[in-house]
């Protein structure tokens, strides 16, 4: 599992660590430059105030040569006359030619010297150094500079990891107020203290998931509450008529075994509406293909079409082209939504529809879009009412039509899960409602 805290320490105090390195190497650097600088003047100034007296061979000294310290023979100087051989060496035991007049770095036995010639008259003076001389000052120099960042590199870790605890000290907060909340409670998070701007998305995105918890578990409890209320009236009926025909002997009746089927037929659609709300309501994986919606209304106004011939009502579909070899009317749906849709729009318009009534159902291609409307001749509902005959288990005033007041409000839903909009609208010049569905998208 990564953990922010500790990757932020390990880049912050790799990065230190590498940077410090960095300065390190460019002090050093920058010390063995101005290091160099200064010897080669100090070659140059050796060399040219050497007194001339030193001019035989009687000068030259056989002492080993010591180059570890920055002792006063950390030079190498030679001397030539009008000869080939040196009139004076400083030190014994180095073996270095005559190199022209300038300064040079150059390679003798592995040792890399930094040679610097100057003719003097009938003379000519030489002096040399070795390079490891400048680079032990160099690193000398580069080591007193950062001894002090070394000494408190420690102290740097520690404020570090004091920044990254208190930078990270909100989120802790978060999970601690989140952890500690009793299980009931979808109220929003309320912090103590400022918010850090980078952390206020967060704490929005939670509280607003905290607001849609608690939209969806009220709407839950509220959809047990009505359908309790909704299955408690038909069941206590039902045990009352039972009773009262166990009193008064006439189980046995035909019309109480009516009116007893009745109220099973009831609980029994209504159970089914509600196991279909609670589909609807839950997450789909369905994936939406090209279906036949003329198919669909076709099969749909079959199914419908023997209650509709009970009820002594004109039940039709109409399209444009229905006879067309080419379908106008495929759509990007669910079939079995699609169908639930149909058949409980269907229903309900040949429900509230009297007698000799007619109830149509339509398809309209615009466009892109394919309609459905299915128009009835039925008493209508106010005006007042149309938007409120969506909800769940809502029935207008004064029906006396047995439902669930449910097929409305999963017809919605369907309509909503294809991104389309299902409305109630007056007939005009008619009585009656048409229930449209727009937005359903062609193939």
């Amino acid at each position: 599992m990564t953990s922010i805290r500790r990757w932020l320490l390990g880049w912050l105090i790799a990065g230190l660590g590498a940077a410090a390195l960095t300065a390190g190497y460019g002090i050093f650097l920058t010390a063995r430059s101005e290091a160099s600088e200064l010897f080669d003047y100090e070659l140059r100034t050796v060399a040219l105030s050497l007194p001339a007296t030193i001019t035989d061979s009687k000068s030259l000294t056989h002492r080993s040569p010591d180059f570890e310290g920055l002792a006063e023979d950390r030079l190498f100087i030679e001397i030539w006359g009008n000869t080939e051989t040196p009139v004076y060496m400083s030190l014994g035991g180095i073996d270095l030619p005559r190199f022209p007049a300038g300064i040079r770095t150059i390679e003798r036995q592995e040792v890399h010297w930094r040679v610097f010639g100057s003719q003097q008259g009938d003379r000519f003076v030489q002096v040399a150094q070795p390079v490891s001389v400048r680079n032990d000052l160099a690193l000398r120099l580069a080591l007193r500079t950062l001894w002090p960042l070394a000494l408190f590199f420690p102290a740097i870790i520690l404020i570090v990891l004091l920044v990254v605890r208190r930078g990270l000290l909100p989120l802790e907060k978060i999970s601690n107020a989140l952890a500690t909340r009793s299980l009931d409670s979808l109220a929003p998070l309320r912090l103590d203290g400022r918010i850090p701007v980078e952390l206020k998305p967060l704490v929005g995105a939670l509280n607003d998931l905290l607001k849609r918890l608690d939209i969806a578990s009220q709407s839950q409890r509220t959809f047990v509450a009505d359908a309790a209320h909704e299955l408690r009236s038909p069941l206590a009926a039902l045990k009352l008529q039972i009773q009262a025909a166990e009193r008064d002997g006439s189980v046995a009746s035909s019309r109480t075994f009516e009116r007893i089927e009745g109220r099973l037929d009831r609980m029994i659609h209504l159970v089914q509406q509600l196991l279909t709300l609670a589909r609807e309501d839950a997450p789909r994986t369905e994936q939406l293909k090209v279906i036949s919606l003329r198919r669909l209304a076709e099969r749909a106004v079959a199914d419908a079409s023997v209650l509709a011939e009970a009820r002594k009502i004109d039940l039709g579909l109409e399209c444009d082209d229905a006879s067309s070899v080419h379908d106008l009317y495929n759509v990007h749906a669910e079939t079995a939504g699609l169908e639930v849709l149909l058949n409980n729009v269907i229903d309900n318009a040949i429900r509230y529809t009297p007698e000799h009534g007619k109830v149509d159902v339509m398809l309209v291609r615009s466009g892109a879009e394919v309609n459905v409307t299915v128009a009835d001749t039925g008493p209508g509902i106010p005006e007042a009412e149309l938007e409120r005959v969506f909800d769940r288990f809502y029935r207008s005033v004064g029906s006396k039509e047995q439902g669930s007041g449910l097929g409305l409000a999963i017809a919605s839903r369907i309509a909503e899960r294809h991104s389309a909009k299902l409305s109630l609208e007056k007939n005009n010049g008619r009585p009656g409602l048409s229930v449209v569905l727009r937005g359903l998208r062609s193939a």
